[in-house]
C-alpha cells in the first residue's frame, strides 16, 4: 500500500500518535507524516505509506493553511491555551481597528524565534525536552512568510474574567511558520499579550480538509479494504511540481543513478527557478524520479552543452 493519505487530525492526539494509529489499522510498516501539528490542533495531517515516504520531504515545503483563534488580554507560558498565564493581565483591551492594523502589519516576510515547545532541534535536542525540564535554551529567529491574512470575526471571548477578546482568522504562511508565536507576537505588539486558543489546518499543499479522513472514517475503510479510494499515489501527490519529460535513454540513465542532461528535456510544463524540485517523466508520462533544475523555465531552452539536472530520488 503506497500512497498519501490526508487525515483529519483530532484533539489530543499527536502527530505521532496519529502515524501509529494509521500503521496499526493498515498494517503498513512504513509510514511517516509532513509536518507535525501539535496536540491541541485539529485539521490535515498528510500521512505517506509505503514508498511514498521517500517523498515527504518534497511535500513538507508547502504553504500551509489555517483557521486560527488569537485571543488577546494575556500571554502563556506555551503560547497557546495550554499554558499557564504569565506577565500582566491587561487593563484595557484594543478596539477593532487597532487590532486590524496591527494585524495587517504582519503580512509578508518577516522573522519569528520558534517557541521553546516545538520540536525544532537545538544542538540534537528538541526544545520541547528542555521546556518540560524547566531549562530555557538560546534560538536563533527564523524567516517565515504570511502570504495573506483575513480577519473573520472580532469578538469579546466568553467564560470567567480577566476579560479578553477572540480573533478568529484565516492564514496561508510558508513552511516553519509557527502561528503560536505569531499570535503571541500579534498580542505583544498591541501591548495587551495574547496566545493562540484554538487552530486548525485547512490547507497543506495541494491537500485540503475537505478530502481528509477521521481515523473512524478510516478504520471502516480499513474493515472494507476500501483504502485505496482514499489514497493518492506518488504521481497525484506531486502534481504540483513542475515537470520535465524525458527521452527514453534519459530514463535509463536515471534507473542507473544517472544525472539527467537538459539536452534529454523532451518537453516541459510549469514555471520554477533555478534549484527547484522537478518531476521527471518517462516518455508517455510516468513519473519516474525528482530532479533539481540547474537553471530557471526561462534559461532551460538556452543551456550550454553538458548542464546536468541533478538526480534527487529514483521512483521508477
Amino acid at each position: 500500500m503506497d500512497g498519501v493519505l490526508v487525515v483529519n487530525k483530532p484533539a489530543g492526539w499527536t502527530s505521532h500518535d496519529v502515524v501509529v494509529r494509521v500503521r496499526t489499522l493498515l498494517g503498513v510498516p512504513k509510514v511517516g507524516h509532513t509536518g507535525t501539528l501539535d496536540p491541541a490542533a485539529t485539521g490535515v495531517l498528510v500521512v505517506c505509506l509505503g514508498k511514498a515516504t521517500r517523498i515527504a520531504e518534497y511535500l513538507m515545503n508547502a504553504d500551509k493553511a489555517y483557521r486560527a483563534v488569537l485571543r488577546l488580554g494575556f500571554a502563556t507560558d506555551t503560547q497557546d491555551a495550554t499554558g499557564t498565564m504569565v506577565g500582566r493581565v491587561a487593563e484595557t483591551l484594543p478596539d477593532q481597528a487597532a487590532i486590524v492594523a496591527v494585524m495587517d502589519r504582519f503580512i509578508g516576510r518577516r522573522h519569528q524565534v520558534p517557541p521553546m515547545y516545538s520540536a525544532v532541534k537545538v544542538r540534537g535536542v528538541p526544545l520541547y525536552k528542555a521546556a518540560r525540564a524547566g531549562r530555557t535554551v538560546s534560538r536563533s529567529p527564523r524567516e517565515f512568510a504570511v502570504r495573506s491574512l483575513e480577519i473573520l470575526s472580532i469578538s469579546p471571548a466568553a467564560g470567567p474574567p480577566p476579560a479578553t477578546i477572540d480573533v478568529t482568522f484565516d492564514i496561508v504562511c510558508s513552511k516553519g511558520t509557527y502561528v503560536r508565536t505569531l499570535c503571541a507576537d500579534i498580542g505583544e505588539a498591541l501591548g495587551v499579550g495574547g496566545h493562540l486558543g484554538a487552530l486548525e489546518r485547512r490547507r497543506a499543499g495541494r491537500f485540503g480538509i475537505d478530502e481528509a479522513v477521521s481515523l473512524d472514517e478510516l478504520a471502516g475503510l480499513a474493515e472494507r479494504g476500501a483504502v485505496e479510494t482514499r489514497l493518492y499515489t506518488l504521481a497525484a501527490a506531486l502534481a504540483d511540481l513542475p515537470a520535465l519529460r524525458l527521452d527514453r535513454e534519459a530514463v535509463e540513465g536515471l534507473r542507473h543513478g544517472v544525472a539527467v542532461p537538459v539536452s534529454r528535456v523532451v518537453s516541459a510544463e510549469g514555471a520554477w527557478m533555478a534549484g527547484a524540485f522537478v518531476r521527471l517523466l518517462s516518455p508517455d508520462g510516468r513519473l519516474v524520479g525528482i530532479g533539481k533544475a540547474p537553471c530557471s523555465a526561462e534559461e532551460l531552452k538556452q543551456a550550454p552543452s553538458g548542464t546536468m539536472i541533478t538526480l534527487e530520488k529514483v521512483l521508477t
